[in-house]
């Protein structure tokens, strides 16, 4: 097993911080989200977005699959694939061409689909330690 790039325990108050060295950590654009429902997947994404300069309002795509957010130099997607039941539900509203795209590309809820991501991408593994406190783990 690879030793983390970032392993962190951190409040909410401080995910502005976070967001920072996980930017810093980075060397590819496919990023996948795990954790369980309320971790705090999209609260962290939404500061990522903020954090690479997007001034949208960024909302979790949790019906509409996929939402796409402007920065001043490309795009980012954003998916949250709880609904998804399937690849082939992926491949119908066309997921290898989002991965494609020279983008950032924010998946929550990989899980239906991690024969179809494409290499290099980086993994955040997100637990509740308590109620105010969570964990990252980027691999």
């Amino acid at each position: 097993m690879r030793e983390p790039k970032l392993d962190i325990t951190f409040k909410l108050s401080e995910i502005e911080y976070v967001a920072a060295e996980i930017l810093k950590n980075l060397t590819d654009k496919v990023v996948l989200f795990y954790g369980d429902m309320g971790s705090g997947k999209t609260t962290l994404i939404k500061e990522l977005i903020s954090a690479l300069g997007c001034e949208d309002e960024v909302n979790s795509p949790t019906f509409s699959i996929v939402n796409e957010y402007a920065l001043t130099d490309g795009k980012i997607f954003h998916f949250d694939l709880y609904r998804i039941e399937d690849e082939e539900e992926a491949l119908n509203f066309g997921i290898e061409d989002y991965f494609e795209a020279d983008a950032w590309v924010f998946v929550e809820w990989p899980q239906i689909i991690e024969s179809m991501i494409p290499h290099p991408f980086h993994s955040i593994k997100l637990t509740n330690e308590s109620v105010f406190e969570r964990r990252l783990i980027l691999e």
